[in-house]
């Protein structure tokens, strides 16, 4: 409870109080969101990244909420809650513009200063950096206007269950408004204004209201048109000047870049590439190649019919039906998006059917067998659990013919026996008695094919024998000589267990320190001058 008198009129307006509640868990909520979307790019979705991500903010929150209580107690002045208010806004509202640039100089320091769980530090120092400010001073809000709205123990349960109800309605609303509306439409970065805007509004509704700190709302509206000005206009990228197009789905950020010899799509800044198209056709180098070989390893008789769960672009799907007769090819791809620029940017035929859909989602409505299901759905860490378990191969193999072949794309090759590949390999092996793998040259891809049909390599050597496209042929012998059988142990995935993201973790950990190694003996040898240099 606070003295009555000295109170700003519009604080005598309980459902100002509860809206500003409201908008204070709406803006908490879409931060976290957007939070999401800001990492994603540089260090993927996973749920490794949400982890930290939540468990910052929880921090943030549990000490703005001490801090609000405190001082609330000693100093009950409502200019100091909306004060904070206010920065926090503009703090949001430049998010977008120095986001970007806290990861990448946050990674570049990390770099000579960890040796392990580079991604971790990384995501969790820039969490601290950006996001954990402006949630402490939004965490400061509830106990504060407890303080506003309490007019007597007789009713202080009452109002403070109405407080926390309008808190979690914000919250609620905070949740669905970025993921389903704004960020789709928008953007993150114009996510983050908005939000940013509706707070601003509320502490300058106060201000003004109470004829105090003049100055103070003109120069955080200042600020607050500049982020507007600059927040937008920097992609995640923002060292790429020629992207033929940067955008956001409900599920990536997108990236495609083009030049005079091939169109490529990347779902992130940092790792890869996770479609190709060549504008002059042939082969592309990558990982799309090798898995041309399943088609041969298939026992069919004159149609091949092929289903690519992540289809992305088309590239394998395309590939498949310029090189091979008799095939049909159709693909799931959760990301409409995705499919819409592969019509735009990377010419997948209309008569190729993408289905838009989660490829495990798919599988449990869909009647149809197929004579090579490509599994094509695992992106640096963020495997998706359901997609590499026993259950989900058990389904796989129900969906393919007599003699069919699956072929699965694993980009993490690493030489640990205990490393994600082994276990993905393993966990196959329960469902297909002939297993073997292939490594993409020149990538850290590696190629499974899978059967139950004892003929697969011999099929697919007889096969390879009579292709008439010298290209395919010299392709094939090369995955011929690169063929070995898998010899599984018993690390095996389940839908109950699979902690893809903790394996796929350590294996990029050890990619980036692998990378890394060059750029610390420079520093080590000649300083920050040989790492600028």
């Amino acid at each position: 409870m606070t003295d009555k008198k000295n109170t700003p009129k519009i604080l005598n307006n309980k459902w100002y109080l509860y809206l500003t509640e409201f908008f204070s868990g709406m803006s908490v909520m879409a931060v976290e969101l957007g939070a999401s979307r800001l990492l994603a790019p540089y260090f993927s979705s996973s749920q490794i990244v949400w982890t930290i991500i939540i468990g910052t903010i929880m921090i943030a929150m549990a000490l703005g909420n001490i801090y609000g209580g405190k001082s609330a107690d000693k100093n009950p002045n409502p200019d100091k809650l909306y004060g904070r208010i206010l920065i926090a806004a503009v703090w949001i509202a430049a998010i977008p513009f120095i986001g970007k640039f806290a990861v990448l100089g946050i990674s570049a320091l990390l770099v000579v200063a960890v040796d392990t769980n580079f991604l971790i530090w990384a995501a969790f120092i820039t969490c601290m950096v950006v996001f954990v400010f402006p949630l402490f001073l939004l965490g400061t809000v509830t106990p504060s206007l407890v303080k506003y709205t309490v007019d007597s123990l007789d009713d202080s349960g009452k109002t403070v269950g109405t407080l926390n109800a309008f808190n979690t309605i914000g919250s609620i609303i905070g949740t669905f408004v970025p993921t389903f509306i704004s960020i789709p439409t928008v953007g993150t970065s114009v996510t983050f204004l908005i939000f940013s805007g509706i707070l601003i509004i509320l502490a300058i509704v106060y201000f003004i209201s109470s004829r105090r700190n003049t100055v103070k709302v003109i120069v955080s509206s200042l600020l607050f048109i500049i982020c507007c000005g600059f927040s937008p206009s920097i992609g995640f990228a923002f060292w790429e000047k020629d992207l033929a197009y940067e955008g956001e789905s409900i599920y990536n950020y997108l990236q495609v870049n083009e030049n005079d010899y091939r169109t490529s799509l990347s779902t992130n800044v940092l790792f890869g590439v996770q479609s190709v198209y060549m504008k002059s056709g042939g082969f592309t180098g990558m990982y799309y190649d090798y898995a041309m070989a399943a088609p041969l390893m298939a026992d069919t008789d004159d149609t091949t019919d092929i289903l690519v769960l992540g289809m992305g672009t088309g590239t394998y799907a395309k590939q498949c039906l310029e090189y091979f007769d008799g095939v049909t090819a159709e693909g799931v791809e959760i990301d409409e998006k995705i499919t819409e620029l592969a019509y735009e940017y990377f010419e997948l035929p209309e008569e190729v059917k993408v289905t838009t859909y989660d490829g495990r989602a798919f599988l449990n409505v869909c009647d149809k067998k197929y004579d090579v299901i490509m599994v094509d759905a695992y992106q640096d860490i963020t495997i998706p659990f359901q997609m590499s378990s026993k259950e989900f191969f058990a389904q796989v193999k129900s969906h393919l013919n007599d003699g069919g072949v699956m072929v699965v794309n694993m980009n993490m090759r690493s030489e640990d026996s205990n490393g994600i590949n082994n276990y993905l390999a393993d966990t196959i092996a329960s469902q297909f008695s002939e297993i073997f793998i292939v490594d993409v040259s020149g990538s850290t891809n590696r190629e499974l094919f899978a059967s139950n049909d004892p003929e697969m390599i011999s099929s697919f050597r007889e096969k390879a024998l009579k292709l008439e496209n010298e290209d395919l042929y010299s392709l094939m012998s090369m995955i011929n000589d690169g063929l070995t059988e898998y010899e599984s142990t018993d690390l095996i995935l389940t839908d109950d267990k699979a902690p893809v993201e903790l394996l796929g973790m350590s294996v990029i950990d050890d990619l980036i320190q692998e990378e890394l190694s060059y750029y610390k003996q420079r520093f080590k040898e000649d300083g920050i001058k040989g790492l600028l240099s």
